[in-house]
């Protein structure tokens, strides 16, 4: 197959979104598809709006996929004559994060007009696609394929859990570009009233939102947690591999998770994951087994939570145990890339 690919900025971009889009291209080409991808500028939201004045869809394919994050600059482009079917891989859709009510409702109203102008979708998550139906006015074909993860190898040895759970103090490891979505307020919070029995690791960018970076920095310096909260910036595989096997748990509070894969690579090394009902989380943590859900920005759940992991070493080892079953549980992304393959072909053998 000929087909193309349309993102922002660069395939190599650190998010969960771009890994999975990035391991989808990979295994399309190893199967002997050429993949070209359309790179569109990061840029904000109202001048991807003007894209649609001038963007043109490529010639020449024989089908385009693209990322939903792209919306705002497609919806023109896709309205216009093109001989090839298009699908849009969905990561979570813009209107449900959480901000004010008339902000989503400009966001939904532009995603809606977008989703409409495509032929088929790839979901990442039952989640994200029950809130995709819900916009559409026809029906079209889908597939969900959820986004598995093995670039840290093998599980960890249930005996190395066991060892590392009575270890202290509790460490606690957020990984996640530094972002309000992603929770990171909630998190601090809740670790400064449990200091000094907790260590807390942020791993991730801090230049994607770089005034609340700078807010979460002076957070610390201002609440005496400099100790115990270390900000490491991105990490490359194996110092962040060596984070995890340090870890105890893993805690990203996100407003909304379209899926989370964060989650599961927390599990491959055996930590109980925290997040939030608000999204797809709850398709991968089970509450009390592999680890918690809070509602978002509910900073004192959240302690409540961590105490009770750093007091009770025998219920860490529980969920710690159970956060490792549930990763090796998961399919494999041969498997999942393949189920997306098959689903491309349908449209050109149609």
């Amino acid at each position: 197959m000929k087909i193309g690919f349309i993102i922002y900025g660069s395939l190599n971009t650190l998010s969960g979104g771009y890994m999975y889009d990035r391991m989808l291209v990979e295994y399309l080409r190893a199967q002997g598809d050429s993949v070209e991808i359309i790179s569109l500028p990061w840029r904000n939201y109202a001048a991807h709006l003007t894209d649609n004045l001038s963007f043109k869809l490529p010639a020449n394919l024989d089908i385009l996929i693209q990322d939903e994050l792209n919306h705002p600059s497609l919806i023109a482009a896709n309205s216009g004559k093109h001989s090839y079917p298009i699908v849009s891989l969905v990561h979570h859709l813009r209107c449900s994060e959480l901000r004010s009510k008339w902000q989503n409702n400009f966001y939904r109203r532009i995603e809606q007009k977008y989703l409409q102008s495509v032929d088929g979708f790839i979901f990442n998550s039952q989640t994200t696609k029950g809130v995709v139906n819900n916009l559409l006015r026809k029906s079209v074909p889908e597939v969900v394929a959820y986004p598995p993860t093995d670039r840290f190898g093998e599980a960890i040895l249930e005996n190395e859990i066991k060892v590392r759970a009575s270890q202290t103090p509790l460490r606690i490891l957020f990984l996640g570009n530094v972002m309000s979505r992603k929770g990171v307020h909630t998190l601090l919070k809740a670790v400064r009233s449990l200091q000094p029995a907790v260590r807390l690791d942020l791993v991730g960018s801090l230049s994607v939102e770089p005034r609340y970076a700078r807010q979460m920095q002076d957070f610390v310096a201002a609440n005496g947690l400099s100790s115990i909260v270390t900000f490491h910036s991105s990490l490359d595989n194996e110092p962040l591999k060596q984070k995890l096997q340090q870890a105890h748990v893993l805690i990203v509070p996100s407003t909304y998770e379209g899926f989370g894969i964060v989650y599961l690579e927390g599990m491959a090394l055996g930590l109980p994951a925290i997040g939030t009902t608000a999204g797809a989380a709850r398709e991968i943590i089970e509450h009390g087994k592999t680890g918690y859900l809070i509602e978002p920005n509910d900073s004192a759940i959240l302690a409540a939570h961590i105490s009770a992991l750093a007091s009770d070493r025998n219920l860490l080892t529980e969920l710690s145990l159970n956060a490792r079953k549930c990763y090796t549980q998961q399919p494999a992304w041969n498997e999942t890339a393949s189920r997306i393959r098959i689903f491309l072909s349908s449209f050109i053998r149609s």
